[in-house]
């Protein structure tokens, strides 16, 4: 079979867990979680590289993998399902050497599907994380790492210098060189972190991840292992400064957070955007929603094929949802698919697809700005029966 050269690819990482979510990757891959309505978290990488001109996609995934592969399908929502386009699914498979099953790590996850990316014979490698909620031009990201001579080049972005130990942290030199990597430092040098995006020049990166994989003492990570050992060999890298929105949602309130970033005449993310930065995703064909006349809705997004009957302030209801008469829905995420019967009362809380609020339900509650955030959560299919009080911060 013929494989066009290509001068980049993507490996995009989609295998994790996301423990710190938890009902609400049970049984699901996280970035399979529905985000913003109609989209799902993995909408935003996927979509960032074609609209980067990035066409060709290796999708590695590895926990709870059913529901990704199935929505990612052959690529078509996303335009790389035409003729030397791809969006290849790559779960972990038994090689003859045995040196495989599950992905070790991100590292490893990259080093097993080696084979397919020499099909394209890249010379760059943009490396990425499925779980991230952000608009981003690789090529510009690409077109730095060139100029700049780099054989790897890692985004990062500005943070509070009181944050900045949860991140690994680049030390730069005043050209942008990086010359030190720090994961997770106690005291801080600088407040550069990683964003986990990466660009490599695609023949040094296969040497190094050879050489980890070699290497029974090395825990197979970009950040542990790949991204110290290229600097002690004396290669060059770089950081690329990003300015823009960037999410890691990776846990409850942070999720919530980025949801409601959505809302607003002014948001702090800006899902629009112009026609250089859309974000696809794929369509459920559902019929328009219907809003009665009796509803009352301030500041919400109401995705396609949903009813609503009763109030609605600020928050998010995605697809095939109904909110029935005399509900309240404020400051909430409402997933795929759920149900909220008459009377039920929802605040500051995440429902997770096709759970059923029944009548008299209250879920939540409210918060002050200094006090602490308690994001209730439901799972997939939870059924919350008649008059359940389901308490501020709580998961069920």
């Amino acid at each position: 079979m013929y494989f066009q050269k290509k001068r980049c690819i993507a490996m995009l990482l989609a295998g994790g867990q996301g423990s710190r979510l938890k009902v609400l990757t049970q049984n699901t891959a996280k970035p399979a979680v529905p985000f913003g309505g109609k989209y799902r978290i993995i909408d935003f990488p996927l979509s960032n590289c074609v609209n980067s001109g990035i066409d060709t996609v290796g999708i590695l995934t590895q926990y709870q993998p059913l529901e990704l592969n199935e929505y990612i399908g052959n690529g078509q929502p996303w335009g790389l399902n035409k003729s030397h386009c791809c969006a290849q699914v790559l779960p972990p498979y038994e090689r003859h050497d045995k040196k495989s099953g599950w992905y070790k790590g991100t590292a490893n996850a990259i080093y097993q599907n080696i084979a397919f990316i020499e099909r394209y014979d890249p010379e760059y490698v943009v490396v990425l994380s499925g779980d991230h909620i952000y608009k981003m031009d690789y090529a510009e990201m690409v077109q730095f790492h060139e100029k700049n001579g780099a054989a790897c080049t890692i985004a990062v972005r500005d943070v509070p210098l009181e944050e900045a130990s949860r991140f690994g942290i680049l030390n730069t030199n005043p050209d942008g060189s990086i010359y030190e990597f720090e994961e997770k430092p106690k005291n801080p040098k600088s407040t550069n972190a990683s964003m986990g995006i990466y660009v490599f020049n695609w023949k040094v990166l296969r040497e190094f991840l050879i050489a980890d994989e070699e290497d029974p003492n090395s825990a197979n990570d970009f950040g542990k292992n790949i991204i110290p050992n290229l600097l002690n060999a004396g290669h060059r890298l770089m950081a690329y400064t990003f300015n823009g929105y960037w999410k890691d949602v990776g846990t409850i309130d942070s999720l919530w957070e980025a949801n409601m970033e959505l809302l607003g005449k002014n948001p702090e993310f800006d899902i629009r955007g112009d026609e250089n930065s859309k974000i696809y995703a794929r369509n459920n064909a559902l019929p328009s929603s219907y809003i009665d006349e009796k509803a009352e809705t301030v500041n919400c997004f109401i995705a396609e094929g949903s009813e609503i009957y009763g109030i609605v302030r600020h928050s998010i209801i995605s697809t095939g949802c109904v909110v029935g008469e005399g509900a309240l829905v404020e400051n909430s995420v409402v997933m795929p698919g759920v149900v909220i019967e008459s009377g039920a009362i929802v605040r500051h809380a995440i429902l997770g697809e096709n759970s059923r609020i029944c009548r008299g339900c209250v879920i939540g509650g409210a918060f002050g700005p200094t006090e602490k955030k308690k994001i209730s959560v439901t799972g997939k299919d939870t059924l919350a029966e008649e008059n359940t009080v389901i308490l501020p911060g709580e998961i069920v």
